[in-house]
């Protein structure tokens, strides 16, 4: 369906043309009021995408909240009555993005009622539609958070271990599965099942026989057959080779229960499209049926000047499938690149004298360009670059959503609490900590219960505390030799750092078997 560009701006065209794919398959327009009570946000937070919410006194004096979701507002009004609902809306929602809320378009269906695999392959073929009919290069994919439910049983964790688990999962983090896998003492063999789970990329058909090898228990096993009945329907929808299985998409326990998916489009840096099966999330509304949508981000397409149907940098970003490695200026930066280099993607120009930033070797696929350690995770992050190499003491402190794909086994130190000789903290009253890295110094004294008073410094630290500026620092402990000049001794050690290798998501998608080579590569 083509419109013009001077008559429809480009959401109205893709609202139009999804509204015709939704009717097409029997969903009906749904429409709500732009405002709720806050209630409903604040006893369902977990399932939110952030915690944070417009509120406001409304004229009869209840709080009020403007909407930062759809679905919650769907189920809490729509009838429990056994039949089923099949519904499609667009209306905006109020989220935080950079520091600061937006109002977002955002596009999507649910189907809830009486949900076999019929149903569930409709919603996955319809969402991997919508992404069709935003560009032709895009991709569908798929998880089962019933298979992570059935192996976090086994472990017997209790909330707080799945919850950092399943983050390290999201993350492709394999050093800190191991890491977190020996702190929670389960046995190595369970270890290498969430090790192997994590790296599995690809069609159902190519991986299927990977994760029989993966699956523990009757539930797990029951989990790979609803994935079984439903690429079935898929394949005689047409979609099933559009559609590939990874195991790093997770969500909440406590709200999905099934599939689970997500939807990328290439050049754009984060999934467009993510949805998933919430049943659990109808039986805290006490309502017996099952539930699965989806919802696309209409903003973030128009964020990328993308023009509908072919985005223009889309086109380019198909047949530039050259990797973009962000490399952290500094001794870091270069011992980074010997490593690229060993291992066979060397860029000659690399080794000149100049200000240059920029260097490419088309013949072998790599391009690099130099910036600020601290800001390798942001051109990342962003998708400019598709992989590149920061410290670990970034990422925690920027809580940088990337894959973190290798610990390079270079850079280490550790991130320390630090104070002058004998010195000796005072329970009593508010702790000074002076750092450069406020949210890791916060979240680890939020940990131990601590009030604390944060001081952020861009420089010289150990001076804070010899001037009287703070009690303690927290900061990077490489030898100890400058605590040691300094009169100051590390008190405590909050987390080893070392440089990791990292990749936008959206890329590890689109350039995956380029990517795939390349960590192998580095690792022999």
């Amino acid at each position: 369906m083509d419109y013009s560009n001077d008559v429809i701006r480009f959401d109205e065209q893709a609202i139009l043309c999804l509204r015709s794919l939704y009717s097409e398959y029997g969903y009906l327009p749904y429409r709500m009021s732009r405002f709720e009570e806050y209630g409903l946000y604040a006893e369902n937070k977990a399932f939110l995408s952030s915690g944070e919410i417009i509120t406001f006194t409304g004229a009869n004096g209840k709080l009020m909240a403007l909407r930062p979701d759809v679905t919650l507002s769907i189920v809490k009004h729509t009838l429990d009555d056994g039949s089923l609902k099949k519904l499609y809306y667009n209306e905006y929602i109020y989220r935080p993005d950079s520091g600061d809320f937006k109002e977002q378009m955002q596009m999507g269906l649910e189907c809830i009622g009486d949900l076999g695999a019929d149903l569930m392959g409709e919603v996955l073929m319809l969402a991997r539609q919508s992404l069709k009919e935003l560009s032709i290069n895009s991709r569908l994919d798929v998880s089962h958070m019933g298979f992570f439910s059935a192996l976090l049983q086994c472990a017997k964790l209790n909330a707080d271990q799945k919850t950092t688990l399943l983050r390290s999962v999201s993350e492709k983090n394999i050093p800190e599965i191991y890491a977190l896998c020996d702190e929670y003492k389960l046995e190595d063999s369970y270890r290498d099942k969430l090790a192997a789970l994590v790296m599995l990329y690809g069609s159902f058909d190519e991986i299927i026989a990977a994760l029989r090898e993966i699956s523990i228990n009757d539930e797990s096993d029951s989990a790979l057959r609803e994935l079984d009945d439903v690429f079935k329907v898929l394949k005689s929808l047409g979609v099933e080779t559009d559609v590939n299985l990874d195991f790093t998409i997770v969500n909440d326990l406590n709200y999905y229960n099934g599939i689970i998916f997500q939807g990328f489009i290439e050049g754009i840096p984060k999934k467009v499209l993510s949805g998933g099966r919430y049943d659990e999330l109808l039986r805290k509304f006490n309502k017996r049926s099952g539930a699965v949508g989806f919802a696309v981000n209409l903003d973030l397409l128009e964020q990328q000047n993308h023009q509908y149907g072919i985005p223009e940098n889309t086109v380019r970003a198909a047949s530039d499938k050259i990797i973009n490695v962000a490399l952290p200026k500094g001794r870091l930066g270069e011992d980074a690149y010997a490593v690229f280099e060993s291992a066979g993607y060397a860029c000659p120009d690399m080794n000149e004298e100049s200000r240059r930033l920029v260097f490419e070797s088309l013949e072998n696929g790599v391009r690099y360009f130099w910036v600020k350690p601290s800001d390798v995770s942001i051109y990342v992050e962003r998708g400019v670059a598709d992989i590149g190499v920061v410290g670990k003491d970034i990422l925690l402190e920027y809580s940088s959503d990337v894959y973190e794909l290798l610990d390079l086994g270079m850079g280490i130190c550790r991130m320390c609490i630090a104070a002058e000789k004998g010195y000796v903290e005072q329970q009593d009253r508010v702790l000074r900590v002076a750092t450069k890295f406020p949210n890791i110094a916060r979240n680890h004294y939020e940990q131990k219960g601590r009030a604390i008073d944060i001081i952020t410094l861009n420089g010289s630290i150990e001076l804070a505390p010899l001037l009287g500026l703070s009690d303690v620092i927290v900061d990077i402990v490489e030898t100890g030799q400058t605590l040691l000049e300094n009169n100051l001794e590390a008190l405590e050690k909050i987390v080893d750092i070392s440089a990791r290798l990292i990749s936008n998501k959206a890329s590890y998608k689109f350039k995956h078997e380029a990517i795939r080579k390349l960590c192998s590569s580095i690792k022999k």
